[in-house]
């Protein structure tokens, strides 16, 4: 848990601050700014299956030592990238160890909780990343603003990365009977037998990739909110330790489903009270601005608090569709599925922005959340009931 946050902390430390610093470092326009960041997902995309792969037929610990150190080293590459096309480039490849690390350290912590408290332990180890989603980029902009310093950052996270590294070198790996190596097909990279529950990450993906991108340029040209962003990140963090305390039981019980339902429904009106609220505000014989910082501010909370559900809920529903030597399998198909979300939330929020602004990117995340929880109920649920082995 702890080298799992340290892995997103350092992720996520820069992840609202990118898009700032190819604008004014290297004066790059919106959708080219969504295509360089886009790069490191499609990268990570590509990886992952492999990875899913690797994990299952070589030692875990090895491959994740390896993976890890790969990924703190290239957050050195930031500090010597000199151009834009040299920052792309680095960006880019950093992807193919982010996206083989986390199916690594994700397997791993399986392998070390025990059976029994399987759906429990993996509540919790995803909380790890999940405040570290919550609570770095809040760091990261905090000492932004302190500082003014990129390359302080880029410092930070080669530190952070680095103690991770060595913080998951005295994990101690039970022995897992690997696969033999054999013909490759398509079940060894993509559990096909979650492909329903894939599509639905995709959905929650791409509103979490335009929302942590996007979210303190439109927030500071769209709202007039110059210093919130770090608070609504902390607040986001608030929501997600309310979900293990809401969601503990639930986990423990195995209600996936409900902990998957509840999570999908409360994130879609954090969603829409996001985008919604600054519109109605408008139409309120209240002070508008001050509608627009509760709408803003508690759209954090719960949006925080739905991921918080989800997130756990739709692992262990993956895991409970593979088999024991397919984890790593099944971890990478739904990390996959999260990237490919993420991917086109980057890519296409950046087009969308740059031709019909950034509130209607973010119109378009409260529609692509809304299809997610339809499929959901519609589909998804009882797939999985039908479908999963235990």
């Amino acid at each position: 848990m702890t080298a799992n946050f340290m892995l997103f902390f350092a992720f996520y430390v820069l992840t609202p601050l990118l898009p700032l610093y190819l604008s004014e470092t290297f004066c790059a326009t919106k959708d080219v700014i969504g295509l360089v960041l886009s790069g490191y997902t499609i990268t990570a995309l590509i990886l992952r299956p492999f990875s899913g792969y690797v994990v299952d037929t070589f030692p875990r610990k090895q491959v994740l030592m390896i993976c890890f150190t790969a990924f703190a080293i290239f957050f050195a590459g930031y500090l010597a990238a000199s151009t834009l096309l040299l920052f792309a480039i680095v960006r880019t490849i950093h992807g193919g160890p982010f996206g083989a690390l986390t199916v690594a350290n994700s397997t791993v912590a399986i392998d070390v909780v025990p059976s029994s408290r399987r759906n429990e332990g993996i509540g919790y180890y995803g909380l790890s990343n999940n405040l570290a989603m919550a609570i770095a980029p809040t760091i990261g902009i905090f000492i932004y603003q302190h500082t003014h310093s990129f390359e302080f950052l880029f410092w930070i996270a080669f530190i952070v990365a680095t103690t991770g590294l060595l913080v998951d070198a005295t994990v101690k790996v039970p022995t897992v009977k690997s696969l033999k190596p054999k013909a490759l097909s398509l079940d060894r990279f993509f559990l096909l037998r979650g492909w329903l529950l894939g599509i639905n990450m995709v959905a929650f993906g791409f509103c979490f990739g335009v929302l942590s991108n996007y979210l303190a340029i439109y927030s500071k040209e769209s709202m007039g909110i110059t210093g919130g962003t770090g608070t609504y990140f902390l607040l986001c963090s608030v929501g997600l330790i309310l979900s293990r305390l809401q969601g503990g039981k639930a986990l423990r019980e195995g209600r996936l489903t409900f902990n998957a339902g509840s999570g999908m429904v409360i994130s879609l009106v954090g969603y829409t009270l996001f985008i919604l609220m600054p519109t109605i505000s408008q139409f309120s014989l209240f002070d508008s601005q001050v509608l627009v910082l509760i709408g803003y501010y508690g759209s954090a909370l719960l949006i925080g608090l739905g991921n918080g559900h989800l997130w756990p809920a739709f692992q262990n529903m993956m895991i409970n569709m593979a088999n024991h030597n397919e984890r790593g399998t099944a971890n990478s198909t739904i990390l996959v599925s999260w990237d490919v979300g993420v991917g086109l939330g980057i890519l296409l929020g950046g087009i969308v922005a740059e031709h019909l602004g950034y509130a209607s990117a973010f119109w378009t995340v409260a529609f692509i959340n809304g299809l997610g929880v339809l499929l959901f109920f519609l589909h998804t649920r009882q797939f999985f009931l039908a479908h999963r082995l235990r």
